[in-house]
């Protein structure tokens, strides 16, 4: 037993470490691009009739509307690193495809007998997914789909190379678009070669940005559980890192909980192009140690961030109860004062 016990121990300790160099294994990017026009104006702030914008891994890089009508980026690595010309010709296909989806929102509004008084909405989802792993790029899916009103109505089969009409209302474009071997020709070269190269090139600039990584801030803290008033909501929230690779887990008494106790928003990105993560595990009232063991390429060693045992809202929650406690020894006492009083009053007490 004695002697098996390093072996296992050096075992689990070269998985640790190759889950901590998460660069060289192949990372999944995807650049996608979302045009939504709105069939009328609504008088609601930051609302336009027309918006576009790209999304780079899940984090938006350049953005229009219908009011300034420029095509901008959204991330300063991206302003530096493309020529004007780039926006000036953005900027005409934008207007181009604003004039587009303003024709043909009407057209389906016509088509559907849809009320013109009523908002409709006709939206345009186009880009790729790749996988990266070094200098080798690898298309995996391309998508080129329409909505209206909230409901798939017509998207591009990228392998058989035509359109797919799950609505009968549709089948009017997709005869008229297949129709036009080119056409689809095209659309299929644009997701599987022009959108991955474009998708590659972003991915080389934001890397340069974070070249050498940018390591997480780790933060633990506690309240009381929504779910169950008696027990505790303990977070690891961790934030402000890139790549997105992250190992989290939450122990107790240096002793990793289950999976399936533990609740996760999944890695999500931050406006600055890193990422941030939180996991929560409902823990009772009690005084263990529990603490956050964050594993990153960017850490020579594991962040162990211990929880200090406060609770952000008990002390508001035991406020509160002391708070009607107190209110109620003092409204008793008034009461019972003007009980008194009344029978005083009325020679009932006292004589």
């Amino acid at each position: 037993m004695a002697t098996g016990f390093p072996k296992i121990t050096a075992l689990l300790c070269g998985l640790l470490f190759y889950w901590t160099l998460p660069s060289f294994q192949a990372e999944k990017h995807s650049l996608y691009y979302i045009y939504t026009v709105l069939s009328k104006p609504v008088a609601l702030p930051g609302i336009y009739e027309f918006t576009a914008m790209g999304l780079l891994d899940d984090t938006q890089i350049d953005y229009y509307n219908s009011m300034e009508k420029r095509k901008i980026p959204t991330q300063h690595w991206l302003r530096e690193k493309m020529q004007e010309d780039y926006w000036e010709k953005g900027t005409q296909s934008r207007k181009s495809k604003e004039q587009w989806f303003n024709l043909n929102v009407k057209i389906l509004m016509d088509r559907m007998r849809d009320d013109t008084s009523d908002l409709h909405v006709l939206q345009w989802r186009v880009g790729c997914l790749a996988e990266r792993q070094r200098s080798e790029v690898k298309f995996l899916k391309g998508v080129n789909e329409y909505s209206y009103d909230g409901e798939n109505f017509l998207s591009f089969d990228d392998k058989e190379s035509q359109w797919v009409a799950p609505v009968d209302t549709a089948l009017p474009t997709k005869r008229k678009w297949d129709n036009v071997p080119i056409l689809n020709q095209y659309t299929k070269g644009y997701l599987e070669k022009e959108c991955v190269d474009w998708l590659n090139k972003f991915s080389e600039y934001a890397d340069e940005e974070f070249r050498n990584g940018s390591p997480p801030k780790v933060h633990v803290f506690a309240k009381k559980s929504i779910r169950d008033r008696t027990k505790l909501k303990l977070t690891c929230m961790v934030t402000g890192f890139y790549p997105k690779d992250m190992m989290v887990t939450i122990r107790k008494d240096n002793t990793s909980l289950p999976g399936d106790q533990i609740w996760s928003t999944g890695t999500r990105p931050n406006h600055d192009g890193t990422y941030q993560l939180m996991k929560s595990v409902e823990i009772e009232e009690e005084r263990a140690d529990y603490d956050c063991f964050v594993s990153h390429r960017t850490l020579k060693e594991p962040i162990i961030k211990t929880w200090d045992g406060t609770c952000k809202d008990c002390l508001q929650e035991t406020y509160l109860l002391l708070t009607r406690v107190a209110i109620g020894v003092v409204t008793a006492l008034a009461v019972g004062s003007l009980v008194l009083y009344i029978l005083v009053k009325k020679n009932i007490i006292g004589k």
